[in-house]
C-alpha cells in the first residue's frame, strides 16, 4: 500500500521522518531531473545539481507548503526558482554547444533523439518561455498550474505558450514528417 504525499508530508513535519522525505524524493526525482535536463539543453550534471538544490530547499522549507496545490507543483516552483537563479548568476542564456549534443535523426534511438532535439530547440527561448513551453507541451501542466509554478500572471503564461509554439514547431520541423 502506497502512502500519499500528504501523509508523508505530515510525517516529515511532525517527526522529521527522513524516510518519508526519501520516499518523496524517490517519487519525483526522475521526472524533476528530466525536466531540468530539458531546460538546460541536456546538461545532465547541471540538471542533477539543480535537482539536488531543489530537494534541499524543499526539505528546508516544507513547513511553508500550504497544500493548496499538489506537492509536485510546489516542487516544480522551487525547481523553477533554482533554474532562474542559476541563469541570473550566469547573466547569460544557458547555452549548450551543439557539437556536444549527439546528432539527432530518425534511427532506432528516435525517442531519445526527439528529446534531445526538443531540449536543443528550447535553448532558443528565454528561460521563462522555455519553462512554460516545457511544462505545458512536454509535462502536460495546465496554464493555471504553470502560472502557480512560475509565480506569474496567467496571461503571461498563455502568451509564452502562444508565441512560442509556432517558433518551436519551426525548430522541430524535421520531426513533423
Amino acid at each position: 500500500m502506497s502512502i500519499d504525499d500528504d501523509a508523508l508530508i505530515a510525517r516529515i513535519r511532525e517527526h522529521d521522518d527522513r524516510q518519508a522525505f526519501a520516499e518523496l524524493v524517490r517519487r519525483y526525482q526522475s521526472r524533476l531531473r528530466y525536466s531540468l535536463r530539458q531546460l538546460t539543453g541536456h546538461d545532465a550534471a547541471l540538471a542533477d545539481d539543480l535537482a539536488q538544490e531543489t530537494f534541499i530547499k524543499a526539505h528546508r522549507h516544507l513547513h511553508r507548503f500550504r497544500g493548496d496545490a499538489r506537492f509536485f507543483t510546489w516542487l516544480y516552483r522551487i525547481a523553477w526558482r533554482c533554474f532562474a537563479d542559476h541563469h541570473r548568476r550566469r547573466k547569460r542564456e544557458l547555452e549548450v554547444d551543439a557539437a556536444q549534443l549527439p546528432e539527432a535523426g530518425h534511427t532506432t534511438q528516435e525517442r531519445d533523439d526527439l528529446h534531445i532535439d526538443f531540449a536543443r530547440a528550447l535553448l532558443h527561448f528565454e528561460p521563462a518561455q522555455r519553462m512554460a513551453l516545457h511544462l505545458h507541451l512536454h509535462r502536460g501542466f495546465t496554464h493555471q498550474e504553470i502560472a502557480r509554478i512560475m509565480e506569474c500572471p496567467l496571461g503571461t503564461v498563455k502568451s509564452h505558450i502562444q508565441r512560442g509554439r509556432p517558433k518551436l514547431q519551426q525548430l522541430m520541423e524535421d520531426w513533423q514528417t
